[in-house]
């Protein structure tokens, strides 16, 4: 939500998108852990919580390079994420994957 008399740039826009992607992934990872977690986890559980961390950081890490390039004045030429949503848009994939096998297992 923008304030009155103050206009968003595409780059806050962008490090908010990046970040809400980063958190809902990590919380994936943390609902893995913390299902059935007075039972034993699976080994599965746990590779499953890391692939969440480790792709919640790289997609904040991504995030916040995206701010500092659409920050650049003049935008640099070539600025398309579009191998970083795929490879994101991938990973997220993997995650449900992964992440539907450790609970059933």
């Amino acid at each position: 939500m923008t304030t009155p008399g103050r206009r968003e740039t595409q780059a806050e826009r962008t490090t908010l998108a990046w970040t809400r992607t980063s958190l809902g992934v990590l919380a994936n990872g943390a609902l893995l852990l913390i299902k059935d977690a007075h039972r034993d986890a699976s080994a599965f559980r746990f590779v499953a919580a890391g692939f969440a961390a480790v792709l919640a950081l790289s997609t904040y890490l991504l995030g916040v390079r995206r701010q500092r390039l659409l920050a650049k004045r003049p935008l640099p030429e070539g600025i398309s994420p579009r191998q970083e949503v795929y490879l994101v848009g991938a990973s997220i994939i993997f995650l449900i994957l992964i992440s539907v096998l450790s609970v059933t297992v």
